[in-house]
């Protein structure tokens, strides 16, 4: 059974001809969407206790994106082994989501997109939500039966603004 998600819009007039999808990896992690100037964030879609990947690729197929933004990780010191293998595995699912679909797919770091979008502040999950606040005011980032913002649609959103200056030289 797949858990659902609740999907959040915000209407975007200045990049209608675009469809562009940004992927944050990892269980906690989102997708944000531009499809037909309208912006949608939201958690992965969850399987048990791990991504629902024909649910993710089903939602990738019908945005029908012409580029796919994914977050270059890596694994960190101090890490357990398991859990850097299952990262991983949801990492490289991704990738052979977007390859299995033919999209093109740019892989962006941590520290590439949060100097472009977070420049001027501390660069952490605090600094991505409040710029999300301010750029996608419409765009509500606690979930449902949540207290606090789910910082994997916040950088989701963040890659989303990256990969529509760098890539599709537009912001919203």
């Amino acid at each position: 059974m797949t858990e659902t998600s609740t999907v959040y819009k915000f209407k975007c007039d200045t990049v209608s001809h675009l469809n562009l999808i940004a992927l944050d990896p990892g269980l906690t992690g989102a997708i944000a969407i531009l499809k037909n100037n309208t912006i949608t964030a939201q958690p992965f879609p969850i399987a048990g206790k791990t991504l629902d990947l024909a649910a993710l690729t089903h939602i990738i197929r019908d945005a029908a994106p012409e580029l796919v933004v994914i977050e270059k990780v890596h694994s960190m010191p101090g890490q357990g082994v398991s859990s850097t293998f299952k990262f991983g595995q949801g990492y490289g699912a991704l990738l052979g989501i977007t390859a299995a679909l033919s999209i093109p797919t740019e892989l962006v770091t941590p520290q590439r997109w949060k100097g472009t979008v977070l420049a001027g502040t501390a660069k952490d999950k605090q600094a991505a939500i409040a710029y999300c606040r301010r750029a996608f005011p419409d765009v509500p980032l606690i979930m449902k039966g949540c207290r606090k913002p789910h910082d994997g649609v916040a950088d989701a959103l963040c890659l989303l603004q990256f990969g529509l200056r760098e890539f599709m030289r537009t912001a919203v």
